[in-house]
């Protein structure tokens, strides 16, 4: 047996164990042990990690193993506690990974053992990518219902007590569009009970989490949302927190965003999973579609659109899915601090807030309202806005903060850098994946307060030295790798006199 230590180093999302070289129950040329991976047993289940071989004393000793802070906490064992360690066979549904990588079709039977394996942690990071990389060649719907009902297994299903409760949800891939927290606290002020889940940024420069996070904390625990859900109304908080697997999920996650990948069809499983778990029987969809948007066209639109109906009929979900612009960002600001003011604004019914920010949240909210059976269709839109000008939806959202636990805005990046117009004309296009890719380069969502502030959007007409966007970075590292993009190209393109530069 060898005794537990805790290696205060933040891994992320990986299980990591140390164990000294001249650790009498290990030993490195074992030939059954797979990519170096142990079962650690002692606890209520074993813990499966990684291992990093070590000489130094002071670290690990020869008869302990120091786990790392993701391991050590799920392990939930004190210091000194007697475990023992055996080598980690491959995980059992590893070869329909394979299968699936080589055009396979996987069974729902084949979906469960690799989702259980993902939530017992038995794959390593490379094993996770090639999962990924499977689904995104290619999944049927069958497959991609498989995996939305083996996830929810791992789910703790909510139950709200009432028959209607509703959420939105964007599949994203433009910046800015921060709709939710408009529509969450018109719905609620309606008399809606709408529990939103949100997500982190995946593969952009902020996710809805991370502007909320900016007012408010969204990690919640489970009967913190069950309360201020039954003080409120509704809540907005980070998607995972009822989840078996969030800690293997925010890895899934990390690759995505590290390989560039985001698959419609685990989107929708991802999506759906998590909104029946969180209790949702009424769901919008929004889809953008733009040039640059993760959605490019309306053939692709059109068969997401098929497959969210598809997956949420058979589940007893109703999906109401709709097609908006994704050809330019949607507010001004670009960035959790920068997003977040422009949510406050557009609450305010400040005269400076962007509106078409307010123009899709209201037609949003209403599309929202409309799941409730006593409102005439078409009418949605009016009851949203008058909420929004009566200041109703600004009382619930500021009811929500304190429920959640307000927080400190930290301030915006204070290297800034104003991005001018070459030439004089009028704005004919704005590429949302640059100005995503500069915005991530200076520094967020890590930096909360570094980001893109637009100042001027599709059809405006500039001078040329005119200022187009400026840059805001917290570090200057950050700061000069963002310039650097932005020199090389600003993202916006102009026509004048007939000619686009």
């Amino acid at each position: 047996m060898l005794r537990l230590k805790h290696l205060p180093i933040d891994t992320g999302k990986e299980n990591i164990v140390f164990i000294h070289k001249r650790c009498p129950e290990f030993q490195t040329e074992d030939s059954n042990m797979t990519a170096n991976r142990v079962e650690i047993h002692g606890g209520l289940q074993p813990l499966f990690a990684s291992v990093y071989i070590c000489e130094d004393e002071t670290l690990v000793k020869p008869d302990e193993i120091a786990l790392t802070d993701q391991a050590f906490h799920l392990i939930s064992m004190p210091e000194g506690s007697e475990v023992a360690i055996s080598p980690a066979p491959p995980p059992a549904s590893i070869d329909s990974v394979r299968r699936k990588i080589n055009g396979g079709i996987l069974s729902a039977k084949e979906y469960r053992s690799i989702i259980a394996d993902l939530a017992a942690y038995r794959y390593t990071p490379i094993e996770l990518a090639a999962f990924l990389v499977s689904n995104a060649s290619f999944m049927s719907p069958q497959e991609v219902l498989s995996m939305t009902e083996a996830l929810i297994e791992y789910r703790r299903p909510a139950d709200w007590g009432i028959d209607l409760v509703v959420d939105e949800h964007c599949i994203g891939g433009i910046p800015a569009n921060r709709t939710t927290m408009i529509v969450v606290p018109i719905a609620i002020a309606y008399g809606l009970c709408m529990p939103s889940t949100m997500t982190r940024s995946v593969t952009s420069c902020s996710g809805a989490a991370d502007a909320m996070e900016v007012l408010a904390n969204v990690e919640l625990s489970e009967e913190e949302t069950a309360a201020t859900v039954n003080e409120i109304g509704g809540c907005m908080v980070l998607d995972g927190q009822r989840l078996a697997m969030s800690a293997t999920e925010d890895l899934l996650m990390s690759l995505e965003r590290a390989l560039g990948i985001s698959t419609p069809q685990q989107i929708v499983a991802s999506i759906l999973s998590s909104k029946i778990a969180m209790g949702i029987t009424h769901l919008l969809v929004d889809i953008p579609v733009g040039k640059t948007a993760k959605i490019r066209n309306m053939s692709e639109a059109m068969s997401l659109r098929k497959l969210f109906e598809y997956v949420g009929d058979m589940l007893s979900i109703k999906i109401d899915v709709i097609v908006t612009d994704g050809s330019e960002p949607v507010g001004n600001g670009i960035g959790p601090v920068l997003e977040a003011r422009d949510v406050m604004k557009v609450l305010r019914c400040r005269e400076d807030a962007p509106q078409d920010l307010r123009e899709k949240a209201l037609f949003m909210a209403g599309k929202v309202l409309e799941f409730d059976p006593q409102l005439r269709g078409g009418q949605g839109y009016y009851q949203a806005r008058d909420i929004l000008d009566s200041g109703r939806a600004l009382e619930v959202m500021s009811q929500i903060v304190h429920a959640q636990g307000k927080q400190t805005p930290p301030p915006l990046g204070q290297l800034t850098r104003d991005i001018t117009a070459e030439t004089s004309g009028i704005i004919s296009e704005i590429d949302g994946q640059i100005l995503n890719r500069i915005a991530m380069t200076a520094g967020a969502p890590a930096d909360k307060g570094a980001g893109i502030d637009l100042l001027k959007k599709v059809g405006d007409e500039v001078e040329q030295g005119e200022v187009l966007y400026r840059i805001y970075a917290c570090k200057p590292t950050s700061f000069a790798f963002a310039n650097g993009l932005a020199e090389g190209d600003c993202g916006y393109k102009i026509m004048s006199s007939g000619v686009t530069y």
